[in-house]
């Protein structure tokens, strides 16, 4: 593990532990700390200066999570894929993200549907560009505006909840050739179905979008075998 592995916990919020606890976390959803990576909580203090005390806490929050492995007396490691957790995060990510659209086509306001249209014109820019990073970013943020009106404040939080190990191994097929493209695309049927309140169009291109991730993680089990669980 490398200095610039972390974020530096100064410019986050919170208490001590929930600083390292975030700049962790998003070093293991990131991939720079990829599954199987040894965490030593020495040189975790040593990078972000602080005790042991605040990331033993938030190690703790990451193992409930099942982003790291802590096997007392011997190493904590970052958790490995499972495909069945992965189809199990799809078959929940779908459930909720076809609810949400089907509420938010019926309900949706004009701002908010502005909101989404600016999003899915900034991801087509971001993927015109080759910022793929950035278009991930933003492909989230569909989702999240998504959730937010639904009206429900805890939608959001469900969603990250289960996006956990989809989100980490979506890292890994970022540069798959035309799929960014692709993923444009479907969010504008997303998007025109909202726009027309269309729910049945909705639901049907919000099932199909979901559709796409397992086809696409599948190959990593053989490609990227170091990262799965035996």
């Amino acid at each position: 593990m490398t200095e610039s592995s972390l974020n530096r916990i100064q410019n986050l919020s919170g208490s001590l532990s929930q600083r390292v606890y975030q700049s962790l976390r998003e070093a293991i959803l990131s991939m720079q700390y990829p599954p199987g990576t040894v965490i030593r909580k020495n040189e975790i203090c040593e990078q972000l200066g602080v005790s042991r005390s605040p990331v033993s806490e938030a190690l703790a929050r990451l193992s409930a999570e099942g982003l790291v492995d802590v096997i007392p007396q011997s190493a904590t490691k970052v958790s490995c894929f499972s495909m069945d957790e992965i189809r199990e995060a799809c078959f929940l990510r779908q459930a909720l993200e076809i609810a949400a659209v089907e509420k938010v086509t019926k309900e949706r306001s004009e701002e908010q549907l502005a909101a989404l249209t600016r999003n899915v014109k900034m991801q087509a820019l971001l993927v015109e560009d080759k910022d793929f990073i950035g278009s991930y970013q933003i492909d989230e943020e569909f989702h999240t505006l998504l959730m937010n009106f639904t009206g429900f404040s805890g939608v959001s939080h469900v969603l990250d909840s289960v996006s956990l190990q989809l989100s980490r191994a979506r890292m890994l097929i970022l540069p798959e050739a035309g799929r960014p493209e692709e993923a444009v695309k479907e969010h504008q049927a997303i998007l025109a179905a909202i726009k027309n309140q269309d729910v049945d169009a909705a639901r049907d291109a919000m099932r199909f979008h979901i559709g796409q991730l397992i086809p696409r993680i599948l190959p990593l089990e053989e490609s990227h075998a170091e990262y799965f669980r035996s």
